[in-house]
């Protein structure tokens, strides 16, 4: 990071101290709501919303008011993922989670493509439903395709861009995911995966399971977690088949092609990394930094793992915070 970019983030970080100070929401101060505990599962499922489109019925959760900041989960999570972060960050922003279509609770129309193409279009919908106009954008895993996707075919939508571990151009899908993808084709992911850990959580958390594939706390994913995420993917064979749809188009890279565009891109963008991570390849976060037009570098977390902004919600906080306020407050409306 060059002495330019490092004075905007020391300048912002003042900021967001300055505005913890005055900011409050529903009579509370600020700084004591961003403190606060993380969402449990009950909360969660008891804020969730549904928005009715073309697409199906989107579940997503809300916290905070003001500008809005959308936060796109990875597979095969929900954004129960997020819930770390919402309370964090919902004094400074409108904080929308929503859950992709074929994961989570999001009501798929009948025939409709889960494809990362499809996932952009259905955001718009989403956002106009809302009333949204622009966001501040968050993501990781393949919610981080969706983003890339999102902010060369709606710029004027994004105001801020913040990536962690996620796909790139020269990494889509990783060569990691070549096995889920094949067992999605065969129509067999759902229940010899996701099945078992569910049913097992002390597997799912075991280095045979998605905690030791993806989070570096062994005590990751909580129960409440594996069962949020996997319980409506299992929930009928309607839904399986959406689950097997959406890691089915994982297989066609839908980066290809879209590097010149980042680089034409003014977004201001800041990479986290989790150097930890065995899906996505450790070169990633530099490749986005040289390719992204407004790049503001990048900060790797050592031994953090592909789910990190879950395990590690005070960076993502942290970051944000910084990205939103050394950058882009002149264009918050």
């Amino acid at each position: 990071m060059n002495r330019r970019h490092f004075i905007k983030m020391a300048v912002g970080t003042l900021a967001v101290g300055t505005m913890a100070g005055c900011l409050s929401r529903g009579g509370l101060n600020a700084a004591a709501v961003a403190g606060s505990e993380t969402l449990d599962a009950a909360a969660f499922h008891a804020a969730r919303r549904f928005v009715k489109t073309s697409f199906g019925n989107i579940a997503y959760v809300e916290r905070g008011a003001g500008p809005a900041a959308l936060f796109l989960h990875g597979f095969p999570l929900n954004g129960f993922q997020w819930r770390g972060a919402l309370e964090r960050l919902s004094p400074y922003r409108r904080c929308v989670a929503p859950d992709f279509m074929g994961m989570g609770y999001t009501e798929v129309a009948e025939g409709q493509d889960v494809g990362p193409d499809a996932q952009v279009a259905m955001l718009v919908s989403l956002l106009d439903t809302l009333g949204i106009t622009s966001v501040d954008l968050v993501a990781n895993d393949s919610g981080g395709a969706v983003a890339q996707l999102f902010l060369v075919r709606h710029p004027q939508r994004v105001r801020t861009l913040l990536l962690t571990n996620c796909d790139v151009e020269t990494d889509s899908p990783p060569p990691a995911l070549l096995p889920v993808i094949e067992l999605a084709k065969q129509g067999k992911f759902v229940d010899q995966w996701l099945a078992p850990w569910r049913a097992d959580k002390a597997l799912a958390r075991s280095a045979q399971g998605i905690g030791g594939m993806c989070y570096a706390d062994p005590s990751q994913p909580t129960d409440e977690a594996i069962d949020t995420y996997f319980t409506p993917l299992l929930a009928s064979a309607r839904s399986k088949s959406f689950a097997h749809a959406y890691a089915t188009g994982l297989e066609r890279n839908a980066l290809l092609g879209l590097e010149a565009a980042l680089r034409r891109s003014t977004v201001p963008t800041r990479v986290v990394w989790g150097m930890g991570d065995t899906i996505f390849s450790p070169k990633s976060p530099d490749y986005l930094d040289r390719v992204l037009g407004n790049s503001r570098g990048v900060r790797r977390l050592e031994g953090s793992k592909l789910f990190w902004p879950e395990e590690r919600p005070d960076v993502i906080a942290e970051e944000a915070r910084l990205l939103w306020n050394a950058w882009a407050p002149q264009n918050v409306t």
